[in-house]
């Protein structure tokens, strides 16, 4: 059939997809400092138009983004958007390097330099996908479109903009990103959500200066002892967050999601050595529940009074509480933050909220979707083994961009090996990963050609 001649073909060259991602690697492309990145846009570009995508680079506030194309003339075809980032981590420390960070070298099955899988070795393998397709076969069974920006490293701050201003330019059926590290066992790993993350801090004054803790002590306010004990307003024992309507509308795994955290590997004393605790204390589902699909409250951190050397006999007058929430699906940033400040006005009301950071929504994909299920089919067959599937992740990215602001699912499936040490000394991607990264992405062009 049509896709063994393409994966064929991959094999083949093999050595050619290397050389490019080497000369991607070689060119600097650093967003904290300014340093390479308009020129790697022009780079990208130009691999991306030799591999037969109409290619364009659009400015924004900030750095270039990369836009590409591969149309049907059926416009009935679905289209993938593939989404990645061609900027990177600064390298230092240099010192730690055992090979130049942007002059990539190949040891034991890897590729080194910085970018190599965070994220030049995982956006190319999309490209290489679509070339190789192109090469053999002339044609795609469906459109494809990419999005490759280049201020991912410092937070993604105009993509949001630059998306709501494309809409019509870049609408798809999927978004497909891959990034990251796959599952640490070495299994195949797809994502079908993540929380959101909202920061703010808590400020509490009591008096205008520090005083004397013998002098003024038992007749005064502590502003610590306060801040602690509001802080024991909002959380019980069993870590149920007391916020009025914290949990409204968080919703309940469904069947389906239930059944794909039970297939999940989990081995709770591993995870307690990897996590550095004497012990995980939730059965498997409570466990993922919890990481997957419910809110939390955290203290970052506490400030004030005196934490130098020495002693300090002083009743603080000030104290800080850094905090932060992660939200889940249909949890709003604006609604839990009013029923924060409710929380205060009924406990505390002198004490002050800010909020410095812009929040970061929570998103979701159904993995029931026919769109899921063919992408998980993809991936299994590519690596001939059941990927670990996570209906969602505890942690947070930017994925809400795809999902709320252009209206479609989004599925992440990362390409790089779990010890890739992304924004680390000597950074890598296994050849491996990265040739299977680029048969994975030509199977699910494949895969959804034929099936939807």
């Amino acid at each position: 059939m049509s896709i063994e001649k393409v994966q064929a073909r991959i094999k083949e060259l093999e050595e050619e997809y290397l050389e490019i991602l080497k000369g991607l690697v070689r060119q600097k492309s650093i967003s904290t400092e300014d340093i390479g990145v308009r020129e790697c846009a022009d780079l990208l570009k130009g691999i991306m138009e030799k591999a037969g995508i109409d290619t364009a680079i659009y400015e924004t506030g900030g750095q270039p983004v990369v836009y590409g194309e591969v149309k049907r003339e059926n416009s009935e075809s679905i289209t993938i958007l593939f989404y990645g980032h061609y900027d990177v981590q600064p390298p230092e420390p240099l010192d730690k390097w055992d090979s130049p960070p942007f002059e990539p070298g190949v040891r034991k099955g890897r590729i080194y330099g910085r970018g190599t899988g965070d994220n030049k070795g995982q956006l190319i393998t999309h490209v290489l996908a679509v070339k190789t397709y192109l090469e053999t076969l002339g044609s795609l069974p469906v459109n494809v479109k990419f999005l490759f920006e280049g201020e991912e490293e410092i937070g993604s701050p105009n993509l949001i903009p630059f998306v709501q201003k494309h809409q019509e330019l870049l609408k798809a059926d999927l978004v497909l990103t891959s990034d990251g590290p796959m599952h640490e066992s070495g299994a195949p790993l797809i994502a079908f959500g993540v929380r959101g993350v909202m920061n703010f801090d808590l400020h509490l004054k009591t008096a205008s200066t520090d005083n004397h803790s013998g002098n003024k002590g038992g007749v005064i306010p502590n502003a610590i002892w306060e801040m602690v004990e509001f802080l024991s307003t909002m959380k019980d024992e069993k870590d149920q967050v007391l916020i009025s309507g914290f949990y409204d509308d968080v919703v309940a795994p469904t069947a389906y999601e239930r059944e794909l955290i039970n297939n999940l590997p989990y081995d709770p004393d591993r995870l307690a050595t990897v996590y550095g605790v004497d012990k995980i204390h939730h059965e498997k589902e409570d466990f993922y529940s919890r990481l997957l699909f419910k809110p939390t409250l955290t203290i970052n951190g506490i400030r004030g009074g005196h934490i130098g050397e020495g002693t300090k006999n002083i009743i603080p007058c000030e104290s800080t509480a850094k905090m932060e929430i992660r939200l889940v699906y249909d949890q709003e940033p604006e609604d839990l933050i009013n029923k924060v400040k409710d929380h205060i006005q009924r406990y505390n009301p002198s004490i002050r909220l800010t909020r410095e950071e812009e929040d970061m929504r929570p998103s979701k994909t159904s993995a029931e979707l026919d769109i899921s299920k063919a992408v998980i089919r993809s991936v299994e067959q590519t690596f001939s083994e059941k990927p670990v599937v996570y209906p969602g992740m505890g942690g947070s990215l930017p994925d809400y961009v795809w999902t709320k602001v252009l209206g479609v699912p989004s599925i992440m499936i990362p390409y790089a090996n779990a010890d890739e040490a992304n924004h680390a000394p000597n950074e890598n991607l296994k050849l491996d990963c990265f040739y299977n990264g680029i048969h994975t992405s030509a199977r699910i062009i494949y895969e959804l050609g034929k099936n939807l």
